[in-house]
């Protein structure tokens, strides 16, 4: 997984799980939810004109669709990080860092996703890596830090005269 013979390690590239899946199953939801809706909505009331026409059950479904997209934007974001820096994409915004603004690597015991400490005393939330998803968080953190850990022994060592 890591290139120790070359002292890099390898680029990662972290996406959340449970949030993912769940995100689709509840965008699913949503659709066959909307369509059962657009279903039901057919008929009159005693005889008297069609309560809901065609454009509303099609507008229906579309709000299904909509209320699914957003659902899966809970599933957006992702970390790619390799020996330069670090591309932080959450669910609204995002940050690409070289690894030299980088303080620290940060999963506080209690905190729902990991964050990256700066040398500006500024917070990046990396919603990438969630504590729901218990082991693949802690490989991720372990290989974010890997790669940071990498970054500073080789900015700080002497023989690359930087």
């Amino acid at each position: 997984m890591y290139g120790r013979l070359t002292g890099v390690s390898e680029p990662v590239q972290i996406r959340p799980r449970r949030i993912r899946i769940a995100s689709w199953i509840a965008a699913a939801v949503c659709v066959l939810a909307s369509i059962a809706l657009a279903a039901a909505l057919s008929g009159s009331v005693a005889g008297g004109p069609e309560l809901f026409g065609p454009a509303d059950r099609v507008a229906t479904v579309g709000l299904g669709v909509v209320g699914a997209l957003a659902v899966l934007a809970l599933g957006r974001p992702a970390v790619t990080a390799d020996q330069h820096g670090v591309r932080v994409r959450n669910i609204v915004g995002g940050a690409e860092l070289p690894w030299n603004v980088v303080r620290a690597v940060r999963f506080d015991r209690g905190a729902s996703c990991a964050s990256l400490e700066l040398h500006d005393d500024d917070v990046v939330m990396v919603q990438a890596v969630q504590a729901v998803d218990r082991e693949h968080a802690v490989a991720a953190i372990r290989s974010l830090r890997r790669l940071h850990a990498d970054h500073q022994s080789r900015t700080q060592s002497p023989h690359t005269g930087g």
